[in-house]
Parts: structure tokens; sequence; C-alpha cells
């Protein structure tokens, strides 16, 4: 495989970012929307549970944007790219850690997209800067 450009590590982490920053604000203003598919609808309607998904929106809020901003600034990137996959790690562990209690198809939906932003934090990282 072919060497990935700085320009295109940046223009996918960039990309990624934006969907971070909608998954974020998602779950900030409506924090129910996104917690369902992972834990459930009656899980996700618990006051507890809305608080700790408008947490995570500000996590991913908060991490999209060091991208979008660090590259519209030409500043270093790679920080931000390893910050996101490691918290997206964290959410890949949570989800094993629970694996049983959660919905089926929520669980793997989950376990399908932590897995796949991890992988792209280490493949985009190293070429960002």
């Amino acid at each position: 495989m072919p060497a990935l450009s700085k320009e295109d590590a940046r223009k996918y982490a960039v990309w990624l970012a934006y969907a971070r920053v909608g998954l974020g604000a998602a779950a900030f203003l409506a924090p129910v929307v996104p917690a369902r598919p992972w834990i459930g609808p009656v899980e996700a309607a618990r006051p507890g549970a809305r608080v700790l998904a408008r947490a995570l929106g500000g996590r991913d809020l908060a991490l999209g944007l060091g991208v979008v901003l660090a590259d519209r600034h030409d500043g270093p990137v790679r920080g931000w790219v390893e910050g996101g996959g490691i918290a997206d790690a964290g959410d890949l562990l949570a989800t094993l850690l629970a694996w049983r209690s959660l919905p089926k198809l929520g669980r793997l939906g989950i376990l399908a997209v932590t897995a796949g932003a991890v992988v792209a934090a280490r493949v985009l990282s190293p070429a960002v800067d």
C-alpha cells in the first residue's frame, strides 16, 4: 500500500473530525439519540445516562474542533488525532466490558464504529504532520 501523503492524511483527519463534531453536538443537544443504540432506549432515557452522553459529546466536540482548528492554522494535528484514537479505544473497551448487558445490534455497531475510528487514528496520525 502506498504511503499516505500529508495532505491526504490531513484531509481525511479533518473529515473524521467533522464527523466527531457532529456526533458531539448531537450528544450534547439530544443525548438520548446517540446513547439509545449503544445502551438501549430505557437506559438512554435515564438522567445519569443523559449526563454522561452530554459529557462524551463535549469530549468529542473538543477533540474534533482541535483537529479542525489545528489544521486551519497549519498547526500540529497528530496529537489531536491520537487523542481521538485513545478516546475511541476507551469507548471500545467500555463496550467490550459491558458486552452482555448491551443491546445486541447496538453493541455490534458501536464495536464496528469504535474499532474503525481507532484504526483510522493509527493510520492517519503518523502522516498528518
